[in-house]
C-alpha cells in the first residue's frame, strides 16, 4: 500500500494549483467580450475581471465590465483582481486601483465609454491638457455606468 502522506500530499497540491485565481492576457482578435459578445480588437482598451474562485471575464470597454458585473453575485467587491488596460502601453493590464483614469470626448473607445486608464498621472494629465475632459479615480469612473 502507498504511503498516504504522498497521497494526501499529491491531493492537496492538486487542490492548490487547481484554484488559480490570476489574470490572463487579453488574446486581442480573438476573445470575445463577455458582456456585449464582441471581439476585443484594440489593445490601447480593454478589461478583466477575475472572480474569488478564479472565473476570468474579458471585456473590450471598462463599461462593459461594470454592467456585466452586476450581473454578477459577487459584483465588483467580490472580485480578486480588477483590471483594465493602459492606453499607453496597449495590451497592458494594470489593477483600477492604481490606474487614472481620463474621460474625454477624443477618447475613441470600443464601445463609447470615452474613458482611458493610464499607469501614470503625469500621462493622464498630459493628455487631459491635450483632449480636455475629466479626469477620473476608479470609483468615479466605475459610478459613471453603475
Amino acid at each position: 500500500m502507498k504511503n498516504p502522506l504522498i497521497i494526501i500530499a499529491l491531493l492537496a497540491s492538486t487542490l492548490v494549483f487547481s484554484c488559480n485565481v490570476e489574470p490572463e492576457p487579453i488574446n486581442y482578435g480573438k476573445d470575445a467580450c463577455d458582456h456585449c459578445r464582441m471581439t476585443i480588437m484594440d489593445p490601447k482598451f480593454g478589461a478583466e475581471l477575475v472572480t474569488a474562485k478564479g472565473k476570468v471575464y474579458k471585456f473590450d470597454d471598462v463599461n462593459c465590465m461594470v454592467n456585466h458585473a452586476k450581473g454578477l453575485a459577487e459584483g465588483l467587491s467580490g472580485a480578486a483582481h480588477i483590471l483594465v488596460t493602459d492606453m499607453q502601453q496597449p495590451a497592458t493590464l494594470i489593477a483600477v486601483g492604481s490606474a487614472f483614469f481620463l474621460r474625454s470626448d477624443e477618447v475613441r473607445s470600443p464601445m463609447g465609454s470615452r474613458v482611458a486608464a493610464f499607469s501614470e498621472q503625469s500621462v493622464r494629465d498630459s493628455r487631459l491638457e491635450m483632449w480636455g475632459g475629466t479626469a477620473l479615480d476608479w470609483n468615479e469612473t466605475k459610478n459613471i455606468f453603475e
